[in-house]
């Protein structure tokens, strides 16, 4: 059985999250077969119905896929006729002053355009021959809601923020609709079933902030020691998503946790630093979570960033006004904060069934 990348598209994304490989190919057994024999780590995503893999130098390494830091993998898949527009692409983010993350992205997903353009200029083409691209990406790769979102952002940006395009340049072509997703909650018990699974100190202080202050696994990660005051029980959340600055209430319980960690590990800038020092990974506290999770035998498929999601579904079934709910998760829009209630028994389960009435 003979694996052949060329039969795959790979997109990078976020599953729980997680960095991930997104792996697209119109319905084969055969492909099918070859990948799950290539990749015993390759798995299945229910909602987004597609397959992945962990986002992995050596995985990345086997299928050849779009690197940023690889500038010699670029220049053998995309042509020297669009490498430049590459370029000015990369500039224009950087100028703009988006995150890393948004940065790596945009280009992996502009770079998938210019793969296939082949010797084509990327900058002469017309809506109607992108609005053909997008049709090929949803038909025949068929790609998820999300990341043609992601794709179609990262084009756009492009033409209308690089070559200075009009807007109606993308008139044509429509976004496809999103899925209306619930977030995975855990319960209380579980999560207390997670904690007492924990041994290390400083794993166990790590995941208990994540719950307890209902921080995303990049904001944990962040977290400098001065921005811990402990006199006035607040934590300051400095340039999280969207560079939006929050504080955010320390748990009272967590005190002398955080207090006997301090005295113990001495960590020099950041709150949770590497064994060589230096900012703790994002895939480290990932990986805490998960073995937790086995031990603790809690059979659901959901990541550290679950934790986030169950800080707000909590506050939420305590009584907690949705406003602060929105100041303490730092989100832009009301909206994003509503969805807790579509998952808090509070206001779902005083409804009774008429089942039961009869």
């Amino acid at each position: 059985m003979s694996f052949d990348a060329k039969n795959y598209e790979f997109t990078t994304g976020t599953l729980d999250d997680k960095s991930i490989i997104w792996v697209h190919f119109p319905y084969n057994v055969q492909f099918k077969d070859e990948l799950k024999a290539k990749f015993s780590s390759v798995k299945w995503c229910v909602p987004q119905k597609c397959w992945y893999l962990p986002d992995t130098d050596n995985v990345k390494k086997k299928i050849g896929i779009i690197s940023e830091d690889n500038n010699e993998n670029i220049s053998e898949q995309i042509s020297p006729i669009n490498l430049s527009a590459l370029d000015r692409m990369r500039e224009q983010l950087v100028l703009k002053a988006y995150s890393p993350n948004t940065i790596k992205t945009y280009c992996n997903e502009f770079s998938q355009l210019l793969c296939i353009l082949k010797d084509t200029p990327v900058d002469l083409l017309t809506p109607q021959r992108l609005r053909s691209y997008f049709l090929y990406c949803a038909q025949t790769l068929k790609l998820s809601e999300n990341t043609i979102h992601s794709r179609l952002n990262a084009v756009k940006f492009y033409f209308e923020q690089v070559l200075g395009r009009e807007k109606l340049f993308f008139e044509e072509i429509p976004r496809p609709k999103k899925k209306s997703q619930l977030p995975k909650v855990i319960s209380k018990n579980d999560i207390a079933k997670i904690f007492s699974a924990i041994n290390n100190n400083k794993h166990l202080l790590m995941i208990k902030l994540c719950y307890g202050m209902g921080l995303r696994v990049s904001e944990i990660v962040n977290l400098k020691i001065t921005d811990i005051d402990s006199g006035r029980m607040m934590v300051h959340i400095e340039c999280a998503k969207g560079k939006i600055d929050r504080y955010v209430p320390l748990p009272v319980s967590i005190l002398d946790d955080l207090r006997n960690y301090y005295k113990t590990y001495t960590p020099k800038q950041y709150l949770f630093e590497g064994q060589d020092g230096g900012q703790y990974s994002i895939r480290s506290v990932q990986a805490v979570f998960k073995n937790a999770m086995q031990k603790a035998k809690i059979n659901k498929e959901i990541g550290v960033h679950g934790l986030r999601h169950s800080y707000a579904t909590h506050l939420l079934e305590q009584g907690t006004d949705m406003y602060f709910i929105q100041k303490l998760l730092g989100h832009k829009n009301m909206k994003t904060t509503e969805i807790y209630a579509k998952v808090t028994p509070r206001h779902i389960g005083s409804v009774k069934s008429p089942l039961d009435g009869l």
